[in-house]
This record gives C-alpha cells, sequence and structure tokens, in this order.
C-alpha cells in the first residue's frame, strides 16, 4: 500500500502542477482579444466533458505499440517506436489526466482574469511596470485564489483517479502505476479482502475531508476580504 501512495502522490503532483501551470499559460493567451477565441476555449473543454470511459479506451488504441496512430507517426518521422503503457506507465496516466482537466483550469483562470480590476495595470503603467513585472506583481496575486481552488479540486481528482490506470495501464506493468483507488478496488474485489478495503477507504475519505476544510476556509477568507 506505501507503493500505491507514493505512486499516486507523485500523480497527483504532476497532474496538478502542469495542470496549472499550463491552464495559467492558455488562460492569459485566451485572455487576450483574437479572432476565434471562444472556439478555442469551447475546443479545450472538449475533453474534459468527455466520458473518462471514453478518454481511456481512447488513448490505450492511440498509444499502442503495435497499431497505435502515435508510434505509426513517430515511424513515418523516421523516430523510433515507443512502448508507452509499459516503459512510462505514470507518465503515461499523468499526461492523460492533464489533457483531459487542463481546460476545464483553463475556464476557471478565465474567469479569475476577467475579475482583476483594469485599474491595477494602468497604475502599475503608471509606475513603468513591464508586462512580466505587471504579471508577477499584479496577476499572480490577483489569481491566489484561483490558484488555491485550482490545485486542492486537482488534488482532489487525482487522489480519487480510477478509471485511468484501470481502462489504461491495468494498473502495470507489474503494479507500477497502481494508483491507491485502484489498490482498494483490487483489495476488495480481486483479494477479497473487504475490511482491509473499508479501512483504506476511510483514510482517503478522511484526506479529501481535510482537503475540503482547507478550500472552505480559503473561500471564505477571501469572501471576508
Amino acid at each position: 500500500m506505501r507503493h500505491a501512495f507514493g505512486v499516486t502522490l507523485r500523480f497527483a503532483v504532476g497532474t496538478v502542477l502542469a495542470s496549472l501551470v499550463l491552464g495559467l499559460v492558455t488562460a492569459v493567451i485566451l485572455n487576450q482579444r483574437m479572432r476565434g477565441r471562444m472556439v478555442f476555449r469551447g475546443v479545450l473543454l472538449v475533453p474534459y466533458l468527455t466520458s473518462i470511459a471514453i478518454v481511456g479506451l481512447l488513448w490505450r488504441n492511440i498509444l499502442d505499440p503495435q497499431l497505435g496512430i502515435l508510434n505509426r507517426l513517430l515511424l513515418a518521422a523516421g523516430l523510433p517506436g515507443q512502448n508507452w503503457l509499459n516503459e512510462h506507465p505514470v507518465a503515461t496516466i499523468t499526461a492523460i489526466a492533464v489533457w483531459k482537466d487542463v481546460g476545464y483550469a483553463t475556464l476557471l483562470f478565465i474567469a479569475g482574469l476577467q475579475g482583476i480590476g483594469e485599474m491595477y495595470y494602468e497604475a502599475a503603467k503608471v509606475d513603468g511596470a513591464t508586462p512580466w513585472q505587471r504579471f508577477r506583481h499584479v496577476t499572480l496575486p490577483q489569481l491566489a485564489p484561483t490558484t488555491v481552488f485550482v490545485s486542492i479540486i486537482g488534488t482532489i481528482s487525482a487522489l480519487q483517479e480510477f478509471a485511468l490506470p484501470y481502462l489504461v495501464t491495468d494498473g502495470g506493468p507489474g503494479n507500477a502505476s497502481d494508483l491507491y483507488v485502484f489498490r482498494v478496488y483490487q483489495t476488495a474485489f480481486d483479494f477479497r479482502d473487504f475490511g482491509y478495503a473499508s479501512a483504506l477507504s476511510y483514510l482517503l475519505l478522511i484526506v479529501i475531508l481535510a482537503l475540503s476544510v482547507v478550500q472552505l476556509r480559503a473561500g471564505r477568507q477571501e469572501h471576508d476580504a
């Protein structure tokens, strides 16, 4: 179980950090006045709105070492094919999770950006701040509540991830991509140890409740401020 917890921790950290960075960068770009930005926003949300079962099966076929389209493209470009599901299982499901969730993070950051008053940027311009300084000293601090929200929601989602290891890697190779909830499932339905599986589920419940309390307090403090 320590191994499953460690794999889940790596998966959660990688997913949340990548979603934060990519979501913020994409949000800044799509918050600019540009032609077709609403179309791009809609396209980004398609993976998030797609059933996780469809996402898992789609990517399992795409990454298949023999018949997958990704390896075919690599071979066509003169590059060696990769056994994604066996050699890089955790990185693979992390990348798929980021691909699915980054649109949601982008949407939240866009909402946060639109809530920043233009007066802050005007004051920074008067003081001679460069675009980077305005982003660092105005945008990032004003987006702190959104960043906290995205981080906690993303962490809770990552801790509960079951479908990707089940559908894409089957927890393998061996138990290399054995995430926590997938291990709980195996403990209950493969090993028939329902008592231990229940204890593990309660432990996860406590962690998620603690994160939810942090989120509620952060939201309350922002509302009071």
